[in-house]
């Protein structure tokens, strides 16, 4: 048994599908008192954190969703709202290590696995702009000059956690509209109109352009999944 705790985009298809399997499992055992795994270390660093496995499980649904899979199966636990686990299984640069291990030879996922710091950051910088633009200069200029592996675990767990921060509406729109300018001159169309519309329509089709064009910068984002648990994003039909 296994939630991960880096962003559903690093997880591949199987791994992905996977921990969603895993997660209903998981709040079974939680909320129904099951045995088997209920001493499991990943069982009871869970428990009295319903709302954050909801928050896992939105998580996961919205990366499904962007891969074009359909998520039925709702989790409406809510204990401990706005709690998140304080303790890791393993810590964020330890489970890309896995990942990278489980991966090879086989597909990676949507997001590869960062080598380094600069990419590590790249994957999540609007994440990280949707929340703290300030944070995000902050971040942007110490890792230049970031080169270590202690850099790298440092900035994965921080940056773990910061996404772990519900952004303001405000800060969400800020995101999207840098996002989109890497797509709005896409299919032929700048549609400069779309700056006007809501938060959840600039990024159903920031997310439609992107995978179309396969524009690669924007893929690599966490942002292009996770902000929409935010703005009432609904899965493309």
């Amino acid at each position: 048994m296994r939630i991960w705790d880096v962003n559903p985009g690093y997880l591949n298809r199987q791994s992905l599908l996977g921990e969603h399997r895993e997660l209903h499992g998981l709040v079974n055992v939680v909320t129904k008192n099951k045995k088997g795994y209920s001493r499991h270390p990943e069982t009871l660093r869970w428990v009295g954190l319903g709302w954050a496995l909801k928050q896992r499980h939105a998580l996961l649904a919205e990366e499904m969703a962007l891969r074009g899979y359909q998520d039925k199966s709702p989790v409406l636990t809510r204990s401990g709202k706005g709690k998140w686990p304080t303790v890791f299984i393993y810590d964020p640069l330890t489970q890309f290590q896995i990942l990278a291990e489980k991966y090879k030879d086989k597909d990676p996922g949507r997001i590869p696995l960062p080598q380094h710091v600069q990419q590590l950051w790249s994957h999540h910088k609007y994440s990280v702009m949707a929340r703290d633009p300030k944070l995000y200069k902050t971040i942007g200029q110490r890792v230049a000059h970031s080169k270590t592996k202690a850099d790298f675990a440092q900035l994965a767990l921080e940056l773990t956690q910061i996404l772990r921060i519900p952004p303001s509406p405000g800060g969400v729109m800020n995101a999207l509209q840098h996002m989109w300018g890497y797509v709005s001159d896409l299919d032929g169309n700048k549609s400069a109109n779309f700056y006007q519309q809501t938060p959840a329509i600039l990024l159903r089709e920031t997310q439609k352009r992107a995978i179309s064009n396969d524009q690669t910068y924007l893929l690599n984002s966490t942002a292009l999944s996770e902000l929409a648990l935010y703005i009432g994003h609904k899965p493309r039909t």
